[in-house]
């Protein structure tokens, strides 16, 4: 009698111990928060270190703690670091599963432990585990909206997933159908918006968050760029003292064409050694440097990063323009090295690594004109890559893929300028010539005076050539491409 009364009371006292697990986001949590979304890791940690020792059945900080592991392994790809923090996902959903069902961070925990460990799959090429942790992540939200409908957090990630799904590519819609993942660009973004306008407390703690994804949703699902740059000015982000942010606004401005401006914020952004060390911005240096032709700085710059980054995404990439960086200095022997280690080097799982690698195949190298031109245009500088380009037809070049690239250029530096009559009439020269062609000119042509229709309020004209880019099979860029095609018809039908 006496065992079975000790056993009893154990019993009691476990009972106990786990209804005291809860989900508390104090102010401790909150400030560690911040420091983690800042990319201020160790200071972060140390707060939740702190948060714990206060109270050791709180389980938000497991939740920070996954934060924490997610930008590590996500923007740094260490194999080592993915050895020892990538199983700790499916330990943290664990220990998160121990809090009550009642607390509206419940689910949300748990779908947000589940999309970082998706992220991170991803860039570790799992992705079948990626899928399934999407979609596990998905049904979580869906869930604790039904159930908690005015607990906004939710809301952030419903509608960024809403909002992605519903623009996949015909070519992973077998994925989607598998997964049981159905979206609206429209409605998705209409959530997400609300969340970043809100006044709730919980809207404004994990502002850092939304501000992050929003300018990335804004710039690539809705195409409006320019209204996604103006946001971090708008909203007064910190681009010194919030990594996150920085990485973010130069990210997006170098896929803007404004090369100054990220080069600005990457040499000003605060240097202290409490913020995560990345190889990152090596990279994106790098980028800013070459598409202003300063060979001798960029191949500084993706030399550093090349050296120190231990991942795979986006180093076939960084070879490549490093090799253009010697060719372009006349320095062939040293480029063909640099090229040769594009075709071992690396992964492919980016558009931009597949491209390097297909062109490092051919073994042949692009026209020097139209490199410095491309180069010029990418980074912004359209009236100096128009220069370059003044007084020459297609009869200066003699191969049709040259020729097939020069319209196409003519098109993009017209467009980037304003000038949407002739864009148009190079993007179409474009299309005739490059349409039954493997390079991704015409297809980026099509979606290019998509976008000049869309502008310009005609958009039965912008599907028909958005929906023009997505008939072309066979070409580089094919998914990228059909994505933003597909995301420019959601648009114009309210979709």
């Amino acid at each position: 009698m006496k065992r079975i009364a000790v056993f009893m009371v154990l019993l009691l006292l476990c009972g106990r111990i786990a209804a005291q697990k809860a989900y508390e986001f104090n102010s401790i949590c909150q400030q560690a928060y911040q420091e983690i979304t800042k990319l201020r890791i160790e200071p972060g940690l140390a707060l939740v270190e702190k948060a714990r020792q206060q109270n050791p059945d709180n389980l938000i900080p497991i939740l920070l703690e996954s934060y924490a592991d997610f930008y590590i392994l996500f923007l740094n790809e260490d194999p080592a670091e993915y050895q020892a923090r990538y199983p700790k996902f499916l330990e943290r959903i664990d220990r998160l599963s121990e809090g009550p069902k009642s607390s509206p961070f419940y689910y949300y925990c748990l779908s947000m432990v589940r999309m970082q460990r998706a992220a991170v799959s991803i860039k570790f090429g799992k992705f079948w585990d990626a899928g399934w942790d999407c979609r596990r992540a998905y049904n979580l939200i869906k869930d604790n909206r039904k159930q908690f409908p005015t607990f906004s957090p939710n809301d952030l990630t419903y509608g960024a997933l809403q909002a992605i799904t519903g623009t996949i590519p015909k070519g992973y819609k077998w994925l989607a159908a598998i997964f049981g993942m159905r979206g609206s660009q429209t409605e998705g973004m209409r959530i997400v918006k609300g969340f970043i306008n809100s006044n709730d407390p919980w809207s404004k703690l994990f502002f850092n968050e939304a501000a992050f994804m929003y300018p990335y949703l804004l710039f690539y699902l809705e195409n409006k760029k320019d209204e996604a740059l103006a946001f971090t000015q708008q909203r007064r982000l910190d681009l010194v003292n919030n990594h996150l942010h920085a990485y973010m606004a130069a990210n997006l401005g170098i896929n803007k064409q404004q090369s100054e401006f990220a080069k600005n914020i990457i040499l000003n952004r605060n240097r202290s050694g409490e913020y995560l060390k990345t190889s990152v911005w090596d990279l994106e240096l790098g980028y800013t440097r070459i598409y202003h032709l300063e060979t001798q700085e960029a191949a500084r710059s993706l030399e550093y990063f090349l050296a120190n980054f231990k991942g795979k995404f986006y180093v076939k990439d960084a070879l490549q323009k490093l090799s253009w960086c010697y060719y372009l200095q006349g320095n062939l022997p040293k480029a063909e090295e640099i090229r040769k280690r594009i075709l071992v080097k690396g992964a492919t799982d980016s558009e931009a690594d597949k491209q390097a690698l297909r062109d490092a195949k051919t073994g042949r190298w692009p026209n020097i004109l139209l490199l410095k031109a491309r180069l010029l245009n990418d980074g912004g500088y359209h009236s100096d890559a128009a220069a370059l380009l003044q007084g020459k037809t297609e009869n200066d070049f003699s191969t049709e893929e040259d020729k097939l690239e020069f319209v196409y250029r003519m098109g993009r530096i017209d467009d980037d300028m304003g000038r949407d009559e002739e864009a148009i009439r190079n993007y179409q020269n474009a299309i005739r010539k490059g349409e039954h062609r493997t390079e991704y000119y015409a297809a980026r042509a099509a979606l290019q005076i998509g976008q000049i229709y869309e502008k310009k309020g005609q958009k039965a004209l912008a599907i028909q050539y958005y929906q023009r880019c997505i008939d072309m099979d066979d070409h580089e860029f094919k998914n990228s491409l059909d994505q933003r095609a597909k995301s420019g018809i959601a648009r114009c039908k309210g979709e």
